[in-house]
């Protein structure tokens, strides 16, 4: 078992990290976000980078998501957790709050969600994008250390990098949606093509636009709880880490199984060993 970590907005290191090893990767689909850093929290091997890179310089657009996700495999990641910062679609999820959702609605629509393409075709199970063990593990932590949790919820994936008009905020909650986004959709169709278990600890900074007894979102307001919820994040992670087996499965580790459909003749040989890392078991 080897614990990746995607840092959102706020979450730009993990200062628990021991024995740690900053690692560059070129990948097949370009650099990723940042250097990758290795090391363990409580003797469990972890793999952190965030997603916006060093200092915050990509858009949600700009995130290189197929290069994070590949160099997380690369260096071994079974389960992956990422963090990242959204609006509340909800009154009772308040900001300052934690949730962990279980369904996304991704509407982006510049993006790759994919490392399938180029002569190869695959279809993932997609029905339940989280790893509901992985889950339960990050509320229990959560709880212990008496965060305000949601379990469970869906997470609007949107473009950005503008925040909602209202009309589409108004929209979003008549969908009966929890929280809105721009990053985890692309992750978790990801994470499940590199065959790891997805968990995302999603943190309520602001109620996005449509609660008309509070001021239209700003990133002032936002940065203030962010630097909170970050703290408690953290604190949720190396807890979950201090208790977790080490023999904790990945309960998506055959999900490629049933996925290929292109006979394996017509696969072009760059694409087969850009893929190699991904597709070996099922290539031989």
């Amino acid at each position: 078992m080897k614990i990746g970590i995607i840092g959102g907005s706020g979450l730009y290191n993990l200062k628990e990290l021991e024995k740690e090893e900053k690692i560059q990767i070129d990948t097949p689909f370009g650099k990723p976000s940042s250097d990758f850093l290795t090391g363990e929290v409580h003797n469990i091997p972890v793999v952190f980078i965030p997603r916006h890179g060093v200092g915050h310089v990509l858009l949600p657009t700009e995130i290189p998501f197929r290069a994070n996700i590949w160099g997380l495999k690369k260096l071994g990641v079974s389960h992956l957790i990422s963090v990242g910062a959204v609006g509340s679609l909800k009154e009772e999820i308040k900001p300052g709050h934690m949730v962990f959702p279980d369904q996304f609605i991704d509407l982006t629509r510049h993006r790759n969600s994919t490392f399938f393409g180029n002569g190869v075709v695959g279809h993932v199970q997609f029905g339940d994008p989280v790893c509901s063990m992985l889950c339960e593990k990050l509320l229990q932590s959560a709880q212990k250390i008496k965060a305000t949790t949601h379990l469970g919820g869906t997470y609007i994936c949107m473009e950005g990098p503008a925040f909602s008009s209202r009309a589409e905020s108004l929209l979003y909650r008549s969908w009966g949606a929890d929280v809105i986004g721009m990053t985890n959709a692309q992750e978790a169709k990801l994470a499940r093509e590199a065959e790891m278990a997805f968990a995302s600890i999603a943190l309520a900074t602001d109620y996005d636009c449509w609660h008309v007894s509070e001021s239209e979102v700003n990133v002032e307001d936002i940065i203030k709880v962010m630097h909170e919820n970050v703290e408690t994040a953290r604190r949720i992670i190396v807890e979950t880490l201090k208790n977790l087996p080490l023999d904790f499965p990945n309960s998506q580790q055959d999900s490629l199984k049933f996925a290929l459909i292109t006979e394996k003749s017509k696969i072009p040989q760059k694409t087969k060993n850009d893929l190699e890392l991904l597709l070996s078991k099922y290539l031989d």
